[in-house]
């Protein structure tokens, strides 16, 4: 086993931002994490259409903090866009990097653009490339894929990173085995996705990228098909696909998908900016509250993380709403980072064996 300090560098685009860090073993050096406003990634025609522009973040994080990679370990990148797969870390050969970048799970989210960079970042200075916890990881049941159209099933598209990794955390915290564990845990941000964990794996969460579940900063969430319909006259395909999660929820109402200016119209006295900002919290309740129901009603905990737990109102919201059904906790911090630089640490310890995709 190797006795120096395993160097890891995760890159993770998403929604709304490009967060980047650079470990050494589970001890996080820098990070940075940059936000992007819609108008700027709705410029790009397709996703991968994204790829200078996320490469050139990445570029400025490592001049601007003179990070030596040449003797790095390992890339983790934010995985997306490949066929659907049980938790693990993946070590990414060609047929996992063809199948993302052609996109084969249809994601409409910069998440495809994670194993992309990382596998550009190793051919420009070495290293190993990982993927961990994909936004398509499929631990599902047969009967909670199906909808009232043969043929069409839901798909798996959540933040798995953050929504394993804190029910993981929230497990050690407590003294609890994540494998017996019963959690809701709700990634709230400018995607939101809300799975029920059941004895160590995810058995079902809203398809956030795919227009199910609450509307979000840039996305429609789940609407009446007959509405859509109707709306559809007017608008092309490709509008469509991008109102589902580039152009909808607050760019939509307000032209912007910044959180922040919309709470403050919120402040301000906006009447339409506060019942905008009602329904967001009512959205997320009815969905904490339908993965109870997948749960049977015996759940240990609600976990509340992502970026938008910094809302006081809006989690006290979804507090009294929910706390009925099991104690609520919030984590303010994300671990989408410090999960995929301990998914590829386990693998570089030889602690576990590298998933096969």
């Amino acid at each position: 086993m190797k006795n120096n300090k395993y160097r890891i560098f995760t890159i993770n685009p998403g929604s709304t931002s490009t967060k980047l860090a650079l470990f050494e073993d589970d001890n996080k050096l820098l990070e940075t994490s940059v936000s992007h406003d819609a108008s700027v990634l709705n410029s790009f025609p397709e996703v991968n259409d994204q790829f200078d522009y996320r490469m050139d973040v990445i570029s400025r994080f490592v001049e601007d903090n003179d990070i030596e990679l040449d003797n790095i370990d390992a890339f983790v990148g934010r995985g997306g866009g490949c066929k659907p797969v049980p938790h693990g870390t993946y070590e990414v050969d060609d047929n996992l990097l063809t199948d993302i970048r052609n996109n084969v799970a249809r994601t409409i989210h910069p998440s495809i653009l994670g194993v992309q960079l990382a596998y550009a970042m190793k051919e420009r200075y070495g290293g190993r490339v990982f993927m961990v916890d994909p936004t398509c990881m499929d631990e599902y049941s047969d009967v909670a894929r199906v909808t009232g159209v043969k043929g069409l099933e839901r798909r798996t598209e959540s933040h798995a990173l953050n929504l394993r990794g804190t029910a993981m955390k929230h497990c050690k915290l407590f003294g609890m085995d994540h494998d017996k564990a019963r959690l809701i845990v709700a990634h709230i941000d400018g995607g939101i996705t809300i799975a029920a964990h059941e004895n160590g794996r995810q058995v079902d969460c809203n398809q956030g990228a795919g227009g199910e579940g609450p509307f979000t900063a840039t996305r429609t969430g789940s609407i009446p098909l007959m509405e859509v319909l109707d709306y559809f006259e007017d608008h092309s395909i490709k509008e469509m696909r991008r109102l589902c999660t580039g152009t909808g929820g607050f760019v939509s109402h307000f032209g912007t998908s910044d959180a922040d200016e919309v709470y403050r119209r919120v402040k301000d006295g906006d009447k339409e900016a506060a019942l905008v900002w009602e329904a967001l919290g009512y959205n997320i309740v009815k969905y904490i509250g339908s993965m109870a129901t997948v749960l049977r009603g015996k759940v240990d905990a609600i976990l509340l993380t992502g970026r938008y737990t910094r809302f006081d109102s809006l989690m006290e919201y979804i507090k009294e709403y929910t706390d009925w059904i099991a104690p609520v906790y919030i984590y303010e911090n994300e671990v989408e980072q410090e999960a995929m630089a301990a998914g590829a640490l386990r693998v570089l310890r030889r602690q576990e064996e590298p998933a096969t995709y």
